[in-house]
């Protein structure tokens, strides 16, 4: 994995590790503000017991993942954009797309999807 040393960047390795280590509920108390929004084409949900509803719901479908590579990832001081291809043990390799508004240093916006 890419070593970088940019705030963006350190977030969002703490960020795959909570979905490495299967921590849903780490996940949304440590990297979402209470009142976060999850927007995809498909649904969008608001806070934190409906975003951990969608998160389990996903590593169901999913099982275990690999990043197998970080293809973009820009960052500014509250926002986070990129995308990556992720390895998985029951859905074989997807795409993902996601782009983070940042508020206090927590996800207040979370724009996200999958090919």
């Amino acid at each position: 994995m890419e070593e970088r040393s940019t705030p963006g960047w350190q977030f969002y390795q703490r960020h795959l590790s909570y979905f490495y280590n299967k921590d849903v509920d780490g996940l949304v108390a440590g990297d979402y503000n209470e009142d976060a929004v999850l927007i995809t084409f498909d649904f969008n949900v608001k806070g934190h017991a409906a975003i951990k509803q969608v998160f389990h719901g996903y590593l169901d479908m999913i099982g275990d993942l690999k990043v197998k590579s970080t293809d973009k990832f820009t960052e500014t001081e509250d926002t986070i954009f990129l995308e990556a291809t992720l390895e998985t043990s029951k859905s074989g390799e997807r795409r993902v797309y996601d782009a983070f508004v940042l508020k206090n240093g927590k996800i207040s916006y979370h724009f996200t999807g999958v090919k």
